[in-house]
């Protein structure tokens, strides 16, 4: 808590003010992580935009959030069942929109089950963090030309 207070620029007993223990501070840092994350799913029309356009607007608007709240979301399942609700309906809302994609023929069916959603996690995580130079438009073209188009010579 005094890690946090320090780089918040705040006294510690103002973050204690606020949470009464470190898990309760997790718990807000989660639901703020899940709200923003609600918000890009939202935006980005997973359900009736094209492909192409929501899964770009999905992946240049989670760049930030991810760069902003950098916490693994799973850690909290155990802790929160109200977050763990709503991190699955998330993820199931993406799983959806790389159904429809697999579907319309953006993506390739002959995958292994999960395959290319994972590509898209790990290819936003990277961005996001291991790439952080990169501005999250560009980032975006870079994931979206790589899960459409594969990053081997024609």
């Amino acid at each position: 808590m005094a890690t946090i207070a320090t780089q918040s620029g705040v006294d510690r007993r103002t973050v204690y003010r606020r949470f009464d223990t470190r898990e309760a501070l997790l718990i807000a840092v989660f639901q703020a992580k899940l709200d923003s994350a609600e918000r890009v799913l939202d935006e980005a029309r997973l359900v009736d935009a094209p492909v192409s356009v929501a899964l770009h607007r999905y992946v240049e608007e989670i760049i930030p959030v991810s760069r902003e709240w950098p916490l693994d979301t799973r850690r909290m399942m155990r802790n929160d069942p109200e977050a763990n609700a709503r991190r699955e309906e998330q993820s199931a809302r993406l799983d959806r929109f790389v159904e429809r994609a697999t579907t319309e023929g953006l993506l390739r069916g002959d995958l292994p089950a999960g395959w290319a959603r994972s590509m898209l996690d790990n290819l936003v995580d990277s961005a996001a963090h291991d790439f952080a130079g990169i501005e999250a438009p560009q980032a975006a073209d870079l994931i979206v030309d790589t899960l459409l188009n594969g990053i081997g010579r024609s």
